[in-house]
């Protein structure tokens, strides 16, 4: 699922980039909020695999973040600075839920 709705907003991100920063924000928060809400309900709907935390974390970062690049698209002079401030994280939260998913914690 994530695979495809990351390449629909690559090919969203290939035509909003013609169109200016504005379009670029909205496509790019258009699909935080989509893959932080699809995230945040694998993590809470399957609760027997384990190490969901860095998930929940993600998919609450994707979403606030989503929401706020949408926002930013309607002021004046927009600009993607704050697109760094999310992706890093981002990937380091990834990784460690491909870890912990992979090592599920004791008990389970």
């Amino acid at each position: 699922m994530n695979i495809a709705i990351s390449t629909i907003a690559v090919i969203g991100l290939i035509f909003a980039g013609a169109s200016g920063i504005p379009a670029v924000l909205r496509v790019w928060g258009s699909w935080a909020v989509v893959a932080g809400a699809i995230q945040l309900t694998v993590a809470l709907t399957r609760r027997a695999m384990g190490g969901q935390w860095p998930m929940i974390i993600s998919g609450t970062i994707s979403v606030l973040a989503g929401i706020l690049f949408i926002a930013n698209a309607g002021v004046h002079n927009p600009t993607l600075t704050n697109a760094i401030g999310y992706a890093i994280p981002g990937a380091i939260f990834f990784l460690i839920s491909a870890v912990r998913l992979g090592h599920p914690a004791k008990g389970n």
